[in-house]
């Protein structure tokens, strides 16, 4: 098993999960959720090819999400099988509520097209906020489940990375779910300040594993990979 290859491959996966997100949500997505009460009543032309191009970058972010989780699968259960499978679960739970928020702004797409005259500007509103809560439950809760409390966990007792790398994962995965939850009780406002400063730890945990992983790979030193291949270069 060519573990250094798996690790490299999944760091890059983990920077395509920023380039492809951040895009879609605020360069894309950006018109609909600034004016989704009217979107749909506005001329069409423009409208369906930003939103497809957000979609197309979307469905590649599901993709890169997955891999992340299944590539390194087999590394990950020498640690803890249990583990490893919470943490595929958990990327993929994630990825459904992606895919919703996907169907819904297509479907938004779809009736800026075709809406008749007269439409219920309503209707584009409620779309967008299946869109938002689509969005606060997967990325802005399971997010912290999978890839701050589970993978941090299973990189703080593998030793496949630094420790103190892994303790941003820690720390960030409670604070993504406890933002959650208090913009689910209306305490603090989703995608506002409060929320944006609690996911920085995870944020930086998530984009700098990527950058490790790519440029340096697993740590070969780690009790996991004990007898696991020979790689040619060894990478600490």
């Amino acid at each position: 098993m060519d573990y250094q290859r798996i690790a490299r491959i999944t760091g890059w996966l983990w920077i395509i999960t920023f380039v492809t997100s951040i895009p879609a949500r605020f360069v894309f997505y950006g018109p609909v959720l600034e004016d989704g009460k009217d979107y749909i009543l506005g001329d069409g032309s423009d409208a369906m090819t930003l939103i497809a191009f957000g979609a197309v970058l979307e469905l590649i972010l599901i993709i890169a999400n997955i891999g992340t989780a299944v590539l390194p699968y087999s590394i990950h259960k020498r640690q803890s099988e249990p583990g490893a499978l919470a943490f595929v679960t958990a990327r993929v739970m994630e990825c459904v509520y992606i895919a919703v928020g996907i169907l819904f702004m297509l479907a938004i797409s779809t009736l800026r097209q075709d809406a008749p005259s007269g439409a219920d500007p309503a209707l584009g509103q409620g779309f967008e906020a299946v869109y938002e809560w689509a969005f606060r439950l997967g990325p802005g809760f399971f997010v912290g489940v999978g890839n701050g409390l589970i993978l941090g966990w299973l990189m703080y007792t593998s030793e496949l990375v630094p420790r103190g790398l892994s303790i941003f994962g820690l720390i960030g995965g409670p604070l993504i779910i406890i933002a959650g939850v208090l913009v689910m009780f209306d305490v603090i406002e989703g995608s506002g300040p409060i929320q944006g400063l609690m996911t920085i730890p995870e944020a930086f945990w998530e984009l700098s594993l990527g950058f490790y992983l790519a440029f340096k790979g697993f740590r070969s030193d780690s009790p996991v990979l004990a007898g696991v291949g020979s790689p040619a270069t060894a990478t600490v």
